[in-house]
């Protein structure tokens, strides 16, 4: 399975409408399509991240720098790559961005290695189930929501098949914050899962005053309760004095960071984003790590990856997605042959490697120049 060419096509598709949360503004929709050919005639097809800021540049770095590094080798031997790829970290540089190449070269291999041999990337990975619950991404501050809006919104995700949410906290005040926790529950009932998510946006103090606040809504995890420049100690903090479950994970781009906070006793759920530390490969390595400490699983963002994955372990819970069109029109209208959800459960695809097919008329309509 000879590597023959490698592009990158980053992809930004203007949103009609602002989302936020604690710390940021959503105005537009990114990822970066890797398309890998090998000599025997297959291709890859799958797209990764939502890097807002720099597609342009990930996929210069996929094809200036990783893709000469792979051109002729065997792709099926995807740790060999990697460990090649890998090397690009060592000097200096902003690494962040070369993670995220490697996730996208790395996703690729793996799409590769499964239309190679017939299977999904689930099955490849342990296969432990085909199926998932999926929660929507949603919540965001808005101006001009209301309360009544936001369990109106709540109950239009449990319509469009979601088994529950993640609402967006940490960018007021914690009684604030929690009468919207409170409206959200107010809409749909107990067996509706909620979670929140700060995104780093509070002090230990706020982060548990609002934990206590919203503990007797049955709150599934506090995703980021804490400051990111002592995140690990406060989120430990939190996680003894609150009864609601931890998570963290996406801001880290390796294994290693999660290896950090599982040192510093900081979750119980990890959601490590593949698109964000290195793809698939980097991405069970951190697995690993979690079943041995008895950790579950999330992932961020990213269903089209996601169900992959936390299908093919015993420790995953739900997969992410943005249901609304108006904040993921890649995940509405990109994928010709997406997979099917109904009342809360998204089926893994089938298909060979990620199982997409991408609308190419699209991908080409929203591409962004070199």
């Amino acid at each position: 399975m000879k590597i023959e060419s490698i592009e990158a096509i980053p992809v930004e598709i203007p949103l009609r409408k602002v989302f936020s949360g604690s710390g940021y503004r959503v105005a537009s929709r990114n990822t970066v399509v890797t398309r890998i050919r090998t000599a025997g005639g297959l291709a890859s097809e799958v797209y990764n991240g939502d890097n807002r800021a720099h597609g342009r540049a990930i996929a210069a770095i996929i094809e200036d720098e990783l893709a000469p590094l792979l051109i002729g080798k065997d792709a099926s031997r995807i740790e060999r790559l990697w460990a090649d790829m890998f090397a690009l970290t060592v000097p200096n540089r902003d690494r962040k961005l070369v993670m995220e190449a490697i996730a996208c070269v790395d996703s690729a291999l793996w799409d590769l290695l499964g239309k190679s041999l017939g299977a999904p990337v689930a099955t490849l990975l342990g296969g432990f189930r085909d199926r998932l619950p999926i929660i929507a991404i949603a919540g965001y501050y808005e101006d001009g929501k209301t309360l009544a809006d936001l369990s109106r919104e709540m109950q239009w995700l449990r319509e469009a098949g979601m088994a529950g949410c993640k609402v967006k906290v940490g960018g007021l005040s914690a009684e604030e914050d929690a009468a919207r926790v409170a409206a959200a529950r107010d809409g749909v009932g107990a067996d509706f899962v909620i979670a929140v998510d700060a995104n780093r946006g509070w002090p230990v103090a706020e982060a548990v005053k609002f934990a206590r606040l919203v503990e007797c809504y049955d709150i599934r995890w506090f995703e980021e309760p804490c400051h990111w420049y002592d995140d690990a100690a406060g989120m430990a903090e939190v996680r003894r004095r609150t009864t609601i479950p931890v998570n963290a994970g996406q801001s880290e781009i390796s294994s290693h960071g999660v290896r950090r906070l599982i040192a510093a006793g900081a979750v119980d759920i990890v959601n490590l984003d593949a698109s964000e530390s290195g793809g698939v490969t980097e991405w069970r390595r951190a697995a690993g790590l979690c079943a041995v400490h008895g950790i579950e699983l999330a992932h961020h963002e990213e269903p089209q990856i996601a169900a992959h994955l936390l299908a093919a372990v015993p420790n995953g819970t739900y997969v992410e997605c943005f249901p609304d069109p108006e904040r993921d029109p890649l995940w509405a209208t990109f994928i010709k042959n997406r997979a099917p959800i109904a009342n809360g459960i998204i089926e893994v695809p089938t298909g060979p490697g990620f199982g997409l097919q991408l609308d190419w008329e699209l991908v080409q309509k929203y591409r962004l120049g070199r």
